[in-house]
């Protein structure tokens, strides 16, 4: 009886162990391959598959989705003969697992040698500073022979990266003191440059103040003149408004002369020739005051003229 309870036991492990073999679950961007007694027949995809159990072998799972595999740096020679370490990234993806599975016996390893033996031939033609300026052209390169080989394992390289180019450590200080001479270089030439504009601009305002300022002299001396003008007209006009004789404008002209004569640098004074006439004009004049000449009245202390008769 416990020979029998033996065997249902192995049974019954036997057929559970042959369920799990049968189902297999696939996860989703993920295939399988399975062999039958060594040898290929077909490809799991993602979701619920059944194999025959014993008979029926799981290969490889391979992971559909995109990958990223950064390389060590590869020292890599120029065409001027330097040696300079280049950093790469890969970006591929499986597209047909049988074929990386079985057209190639470890796909990264190949991807990473055919990445470095492409990066030296590519190097190879160009100088350091080529070398230093051109990553899109060497990405583009290098994607495109990557693509092209690796396409027949069933891989599809979609982007390389460079990440970094790191030329030699006496080729890195040149460099950097060649950055700072071409920055001093650009920043004195940005000093002279505004130095020079300040001057330009500071000249052009003295010149346009200088135009302004003599245009307002001119306006200045213009109005004066002007009005000048003006009060000259105004006294000749109120003169001969007045009518005066004679006697009048010899008085006037003698009130002006000590206004003539103000001044501390004055040191000689010209008697002018015509004061002669004017002084006899005015003791003329006020030897007729005196006298009660006809045409002034002098009663009351005071002068008033007296309008004479018409005379037929």
């Amino acid at each position: 009886m416990s020979a029998v309870i033996i065997v249902l036991i192995i049974l019954v492990v036997l057929v559970f162990i042959a369920l799990i073999k049968t189902i297999q679950v696939i996860p989703q961007a993920s295939a399988a391959i399975v062999e039958r007694f060594g040898r290929y027949t077909r490809t799991l995809n993602a979701g619920l598959n059944i194999v025959v159990p014993f008979i029926d072998s799981i290969r490889n799972r391979i992971d559909l989705r995109e990958q990223v595999v950064p390389f060590p740096p590869q020292p890599v020679i120029t065409q001027d003969n330097l040696v300079v370490n280049i950093d790469t990234v890969i970006y591929y993806q499986v597209t047909d697992a049988r074929a990386a599975t079985y057209e190639v016996a470890s796909y990264i390893q190949a991807i990473e040698q055919l990445t470095v033996t492409t990066l030296r031939n590519i190097i190879g033609g160009m100088d350091l500073e080529r070398t230093l300026t051109s990553r899109e052209e060497i990405n583009a390169a290098l994607r495109g022979v990557l693509d092209e080989a690796t396409g027949k394992w069933g891989i599809r390289v979609n982007r390389v990266e460079l990440k970094a180019i790191e030329p030699p450590t006496s080729i890195q200080d040149s460099m950097e003191k060649q950055m700072r001479a071409e920055r001093d270089k650009r920043a004195a030439i940005l000093t002279a440059e505004g130095t020079r504009q300040s001057a330009i601009l500071t000249a052009e305002g003295e010149k346009q103040s200088a135009i302004l300022r003599a245009e307002g002299e001119a306006k200045a001396a213009a109005l004066r003149a002007e009005g000048e003008a003006q009060a000259v007209r105004t006294v000749f006009e109120a003169i001969h408004a007045g009518d005066p004789d004679q006697k009048l404008l010899s008085y006037q002209y003698l009130q002006m002369l000590p206004k003539i004569a103000e001044g501390d640098a004055n040191k000689l004074w010209i008697v002018p020739s015509e004061i002669g006439d004017a002084l006899k004009g005015l003791s003329g004049a006020f030897g007729n005051m005196g006298n009660g000449a006809p045409g002034f009245n002098t009663k009351g202390g005071g002068t008033e003229r007296r309008d004479e008769p018409p005379v037929d």
